[in-house]
This record gives C-alpha cells, structure tokens and sequence, in this order.
C-alpha cells in the first residue's frame, strides 16, 4: 500500500454521496483555526498521510469538535423525525445551510 492510494481512496470517498458533508479531504497547509465551522466530521489532511512497512497507515484529520458535532447531531434529528412521520428515511446525505457566527 502507498501514500497515494490511502489518500486517492479518501479522495474517492469524497465524491461517494454517502459520505458528502461528513468527509472533506485537503493537500493545502492547515493550521486549526482554518477549521473553525466546518461541517464535516473529519476533513483528511493528505500531505501528512504516512504508509510505514506497506502496512501500517497513519491518516491525520482535522475536526470542529463542535459545529461538525451539530451538523451531525441535527441531521440525525431530521432523520428521526422524517421516520416518525412515516416518511422513508433518507438514503442521501442532508443538506443543512447554517450561517456560522
């Protein structure tokens, strides 16, 4: 296994609508405060992925505990009571616009 394909597998994760809004990937320096009031629950940092002995991965991501932890936690909300209504619970990934700050 290489660098490139653990990061080239999270990048295709990226476009998998499953995982839209809860996986970011990135190849351009970050520093925390760049995080602040993103949604997504991990956003991978691809220049620091590291391969040891072809076997061993070690993957760095970046997080707001807190407004990823929101997004979340309200999408399952929407869920929950999407199903409660009797409506099919959703497949697709939901959308939630919040302005931060």
């Amino acid at each position: 296994m290489t660098v490139e394909e653990v990061n080239q597998a999270f990048i295709e994760a990226t476009q998998n609508q499953l995982y839209k809004g809860v996986l970011a990937v990135t190849d351009e320096p970050v520093v925390s405060s760049d995080i602040i009031g993103r949604s997504e629950s991990a956003i991978v940092d691809l220049s620091l992925t590291q391969v040891i002995g072809g076997n061993l991965v070690k993957v760095f991501a970046w997080y707001d505990n807190e407004w990823g932890y929101a997004h979340r936690l309200v999408e399952q909300v929407i869920r929950v009571g999407r199903t409660l209504a009797g409506e099919k619970a959703p497949t697709d990934p939901i959308t939630l616009s919040f302005k931060n700050g």
